[in-house]
């Protein structure tokens, strides 16, 4: 994979428009492309925790912020127009499966309608060039067999969050087809869909999820309760997949013909099969305190969640040059230490999540 450097050449002074900078990988990308020397302009409705991996570095100043809703497709619309971005990343989205369940008129909009939303905006505004979507490796039909998936399975989901998932990558593939690619009368415009693993790292704040639900037990002196302690996910540093969307825009603004499709974006160890209790162990092994118990048992109103997820990234390898580069151990080790600044109240944390990006990509520029 070709280096920061290469990045940086691509990136500087291009104006980057993105829904949802506000979220925990959307502030990621964002410091990222500051550092880069991009205009970002920042779209989202609010900032979705406290506390937030937005405030905690403090970017505001630092890019255009827009409050407004992906939902709301006139607002969308003329921010865009105003701004005349060459790229649009869209990040803007309910991403969890078990609020999904709580609220799944509200998931289906946004994820379902925002992205034809985001689509729609930029089908006639020519200074856009490339758009990437990301949706989730819980897009796929999931039979919990064990099974690896690959960008040509079959799309399904359960649960609210992946059926909203899955339809959006139909819609995607719809609006590339009939407005983008594949017609004289279209707009030359890559447009490609990310499934990534499940993203970890510094700053996440949401709403039962088993890093900042681990971390806050572990501050507060409490067991840890996982839910589904054998559990397989696609766990991944959340650099790995943010390198992959760098990279791939490069690609789709001079071969959109070439580029424009659906990728997975997942670690190597996939095949490690690594469970929710293997992370939580070793999250508690680098913490160097801290305790579990299996609540696996304990809800009484257990949602049903898929036992098992592995993507296959071999498209990703072959043909956009992409691999993860970290070790499940190495992923870790990042997270503990952005957490451990966090509270130990020693650092200025976006010196030292600039200092992570900046350490990751030397490991970009070491990796074949």
């Amino acid at each position: 994979m070709k280096n920061q450097e290469i990045f940086q050449n691509f990136f500087s002074g291009k104006t980057v428009f993105i829904t949802g900078h506000t979220g925990f990988i959307g502030t990621w990308t964002s410091l990222w492309l500051l550092y880069l020397g991009s205009n970002v302009i920042g779209y989202s409705k609010d900032i979705p925790t406290k506390p937030s991996l937005f405030e905690t570095l403090k970017i505001k100043n630092n890019l255009t912020h827009v409050s407004g809703d992906v939902n709301n497709l006139k607002k969308l619309k003329s921010t865009i127009e105003q701004y005349k971005p060459s790229i649009v990343f869209h990040l803007a989205a309910q991403p969890l499966v078990r609020t999904s369940y709580e609220k799944p008129i509200e998931t289906f909009q946004t994820n379902i309608m925002g992205t034809a939303n985001v689509l729609e905006s930029i089908r006639n505004i020519r200074s856009v060039k490339t758009c990437i979507l990301f949706t989730t490796d819980k897009v796929y039909k999931n039979l919990n067999n064990n099974s690896s998936f690959k960008e040509t399975d079959t799309l399904g989901g359960v649960d609210p969050y992946s059926s909203s998932k899955a339809s959006a990558e139909l819609i995607i593939s719809s609006y590339k087809d009939s407005f983008f690619l594949n017609s004289k009368k279209c707009l030359n415009v890559g447009i490609a869909s990310i499934r990534a693993g499940n993203v970890i790292g510094g700053g996440d704040w949401g709403k039962e999820r088993i890093i900042p639900d681990s971390i806050n037990s572990i501050i507060k002196n409490k067991k840890i309760h996982v839910r589904n302690p054998l559990h397989v996910r696609p766990f991944q540093f959340v650099l790995e997949p943010i390198a992959g969307m760098l990279k791939l825009a490069e690609k789709l603004t001079t071969e959109p013909d070439k580029f424009s499709s659906s990728w997975n974006m997942g670690p190597n160890y996939s095949n490690k099969k690594i469970t929710v209790k293997k992370l939580v162990e070793l999250l508690i092994k680098q913490w160097g305190n801290g305790a579990w118990i299996d609540a696996s048992k304990k809800s009484s109103n257990p949602l049903p969640e898929s036992t098992s997820l592995i993507l296959n990234s071999t498209k990703s390898k072959k043909i956009l040059n992409w691999h993860s580069i970290m070790t499940f151990e190495e992923a870790i080790t990042f997270t503990v230490d952005w957490y451990k600044a966090f509270f130990e109240k020693k650092s200025n944390m976006r010196d030292f999540s600039l200092y992570q990006i900046q350490k990751y990509s030397q490991k970009l520029k070491q990796s074949k």
